[in-house]
């Protein structure tokens, strides 16, 4: 076995895996990674089962460190990670695995474009609490203690020596600035004719108000059809529900989001647009596309069949564990000038 101590939990740290299903119907949300693909790649680079417990970083400040044994592990993301060895610092690229051993520390700076980022550590051991090990700090279910990772906490993994590193050499396109797709409803006939269009057909901010449970959005005010229609009898909702109140800024719901609400729905991100919009940052401007049920279910299984693909796309790196073809393929000057010219 290994052990790894959490030098610096960073900002919400939390271990989640594929999530806690079959328990909306007592209130227990699904929680789970907010990214699936990026759990599933980076569990199958360390050799984990795809759903198996990960650590999802906010942004930077993660700081890990191995004390005893060795661990493999890798991000996914738009990962900005360091590891330390020796006093001495190297950048740790994202999308393939890579063997710590005691006494070497990673950092993650940064998660670039993204919310967050995706680390998985082979053989990481958390034992579940109904049927998964998913984090939900709100009922203190899962993970270390039910909370975010905290400085000092000691983790156990198994032991990785001598196991070949795996590498993603095409990791998937992201477009940034595609639309999010949405099915309408709900409660869609709550809201005035044109709510709807105006909604699908305009861009929203993400708010600083944004976290595992939601994000609010800042953009046009949808309209209530009347008075009485601002609320509704409280109503099952799922990950990507888009609840409108009374001010008529629309609220996504994500992984923690409640299992039900008394604001009505004015539709339903997809599920195969979902984890880009939850991975979106405060600041980041949005747009939203309508879809039918069947362009969705669609859309749903094209996602699946693309993950697979990627999964399939893992490969094994040298013994020495360097990734010649990146190396004989890049672009390995940059930056050349030449001095007699003026510009």
């Amino acid at each position: 076995m290994s052990t790894l101590e959490i030098r610096a939990p960073g900002a919400l740290s939390s271990i989640q895996d594929a999530g806690r299903r079959g328990y909306r119907r007592i209130g227990v949300p699904w929680a789970g990674a907010l990214a699936p693909q990026l759990m599933r790649i980076a569990n199958r680079l360390v050799g984990n089962d795809e759903g198996a417990p990960v650590i999802e970083c906010f942004g930077g400040g993660l700081s890990l460190a191995v004390r005893e044994g060795s661990a493999r592990i890798a991000l996914t993301g738009d990962a900005d990670a360091r590891l330390l060895r020796d006093g001495e610092a190297t950048p740790l690229a994202p999308w393939r695995s890579i063997t710590l051993v005691a006494g070497d520390e990673l950092r993650v700076l940064g998660s670039g474009r993204d919310r967050a980022v995706t680390l998985a550590v082979a053989g990481l051991e958390c034992p579940p609490q109904m049927g998964s090990a998913a984090t939900y700090a709100r009922a203190g279910l899962g993970g270390l203690d039910g909370q975010p990772l905290q400085a000092g906490a000691r983790l156990n993994a198994a032991d990785a020596a001598g196991k070949a590193e795996m590498v993603l050499r095409k990791p998937p396109e992201r477009d940034d600035e595609a639309p999010i797709r949405i099915v309408a409803g709900p409660q869609a006939d709550h809201f005035d004719d044109a709510a709807l269009g105006r909604f699908a057909g305009s861009d929203y901010r993400i708010t600083a108000e944004a976290d595992r449970m939601g994000m609010r959005l800042d953009g046009a005010a949808l309209a209530h059809r009347d008075a009485g229609s601002r609320e509704i009898i409280s109503d099952a909702t799922v990950p990507g529900s888009i609840q409108v109140p009374g001010n008529g800024l629309p609220i996504v719901l994500l992984a923690d989001g409640q299992t039900a609400g008394g604001y009505p729905k004015i539709a339903t991100v997809v599920s195969a647009d979902l984890p880009r919009l939850a991975l979106r940052r405060p600041g980041d401007r949005v747009r939203f596309e309508l879809v039918t049920v069947s362009e969705a279910e669609s859309l749903a299984r094209a996602a699946e069949t693309l993950t697979r693909a990627l999964l399939a796309g893992i490969a094994p790196l040298g013994d020495d564990g360097i990734d010649l073809e990146a190396l004989y393929t890049g672009n390995l000057i940059g930056g050349v000038v030449n001095a007699l010219s003026p510009d």
